[in-house]
């Protein structure tokens, strides 16, 4: 991987949200496996505004650009199209592109390649935890706690909409 150019911090602003259960299963066969529409209004308070960047598949599994939102897919098909979004073929160039401004992150959304792809240049971590196990064949990347320190801890809303026991845990790289 290339250089990218930092932001006056001296490091890329790469923020990556996720939900994933007590196994770190993010998916079973391209779509999420609970649902939680209180932790998908947390995604939507945290991402508004910025810019989110999906890999393909994981886009095609949204079926739509997300709203109030800039939606960056990074592909290897240079021929792929997706309407309202811009489409990249590198982690390298989106880095360069999205990475530099100190006051807006560039938000990583999966799948787990892209997830793989961006951790060593994550700087903050937004991770629900649901206190289930599913069945799934999409994981979140392991990472080391000892280099993170949480910065938030919150138990999720739990009723009949929200089924499922879960945190939101916000973890900050340490320097």
């Amino acid at each position: 991987m290339r250089s990218v150019e930092p932001n006056r911090s001296g490091k890329p602003n790469v923020a990556m949200i996720a939900a994933m259960d007590r196994n770190r299963i993010i998916g079973c066969r391209n779509a999420i496996p609970w649902r939680l529409p209180a932790e998908q209004q947390y995604f939507k308070r945290i991402t508004m505004g910025h810019t989110v960047l999906s890999g393909r598949s994981n886009f095609e599994a949204m079926k739509r650009p997300l709203p109030g939102r800039r939606n960056v897919v990074l592909s290897r098909d240079p021929g792929y199209a997706a309407e309202g979004c811009e489409i990249l073929g590198s982690a390298e160039e989106a880095l360069a592109r999205y990475a530099t401004n100190e006051s807006s992150p560039l938000f990583i959304i999966g799948g787990e390649q892209i997830y793989r792809l961006f951790l060593p240049y994550a700087h903050t971590l937004y991770l629900t935890v649901i206190d289930e196990a599913f069945e799934g064949d999409t994981v979140f990347p392991e990472y080391d706690e000892s280099e993170w320190t949480i910065l938030s801890r919150m138990r999720g809303l739990t009723d009949e909409s929200n089924p499922h026991r879960y945190e939101y845990l916000t973890y900050r790289r340490k320097c």
